[in-house]
This record gives structure tokens, sequence and C-alpha cells, in this order.
């Protein structure tokens, strides 16, 4: 019986969820399955990966084949990687001591390299909070004085204009005495 590793779809529309299963290759996507070995949700960011680590790297020395998708899972999980190692145990390359240094290395800078994702996800989503706010303080300082401009009360236009005509009148005479002076 050939068997595979794949992903059986789960939740509802638009809002995936899968288990990560073994399953004989003749039956369909969602039906029957020999054992659910980890679970996978692309809703989070990052993605939520959770494998039994022995249960799949047990199957995979089986003989069962992953698919595309759970392959890239399982990678990221190191579950290829160990079973490469144990290869290279079983053809006298490493010793066994060996081989989990290395595991525990590589298992090493890949956490790292998620926590530097998390933390750069967060930061990005802090400054674009950050900057969502200062533009709504923006706009609701611009709206505030906008409210205030057609709440107070308009200022009398009138005395200025008597001050500026009476000037007017003030210069016009002397214009006329420049006038009749240089005749």
């Amino acid at each position: 019986m050939a068997t595979k590793i794949r992903l059986q779809r789960h939740g509802k529309k638009g809002k995936p969820f899968y288990h990560v299963v073994v399953a004989d290759s003749r039956s369909p996507r969602d039906g029957k399955f020999i054992e659910r070995v980890g679970s996978y949700n692309p809703n989070t960011n990052p993605a939520t990966v959770e494998i039994d680590f022995e249960k799949t790297l047990d199957w995979m020395n089986k003989g069962a084949q992953p698919t595309d998708t759970c392959r890239t899972l399982l990678s990221h999980q190191g579950v290829l990687y160990m079973k490469h190692l144990q290869g290279g145990v079983k053809k006298g390359a490493l010793t066994q001591e060996q081989a989990d240094a290395k595991f525990n290395e590589w298992k090493q800078s890949k956490e790292g390299q998620v926590q530097t994702t998390r933390q750069v996800i967060i930061e990005t989503k802090q400054s674009k909070r950050q900057e969502a706010l200062a533009a709504e303080a923006k706009v609701k300082e611009e709206r505030a004085a906008a409210i205030a401009a057609r709440n107070t009360p308009p200022v009398e236009e009138a005395p200025a204009e008597e001050a500026a005509a009476e000037e007017n009148t003030n210069e016009e005479p002397a214009a006329e005495e420049t006038a009749q002076s240089a005749e």
C-alpha cells in the first residue's frame, strides 16, 4: 500500500485549517486516513505548524511520500534534515552524536530566524499603528479647527472699512493741493 503524508482541509470558507495526515494514496483528500501527525494553520502570521516529529520521522523511514506542500512544512520543521542525517549514520559517515549535534545546531539557527521574523512583523505592525494614530490626530485637529472657525462670531469689518475710508478722504485733499500748486 502506497502511503502519502498530505494535508486534509478543515475550517470554513476563506479560513482554511489543515490536518497533516498519513493516508493511502488512493483515498480522497478529506476521506479516510491512517494517522494524524500534525496540523497547519496558514491564517496566522507567521503560519502555525505543529508536527509530531517522531511519528512523522517514523512514517518517512517506512516509505511514506510527502506531497509538495507537506514536504515544505516538514523541511521547515527539520524532519527531512533528520532523515538525511540518519541516512548518514546508517552508512557510517556520521556517528549518532555528531548527527544530533548538527541537528541541534540547525534547530537553534532556525529558531533564531523565526524569532527575527516575528520581531520584524511586530515592529512593522507597531509602526503602522503609530502612523495611523498620528494621521488620525492630525485629521482630528483639522476638524476641531474647522468647527472652531464655524462657531466663532464673525469680526465686524465695518469699522475697519470706515477707518480706511477716512484715510482715503484725508489723502484726497492733499492730492488736490499738490495738483493746484503745480499749476
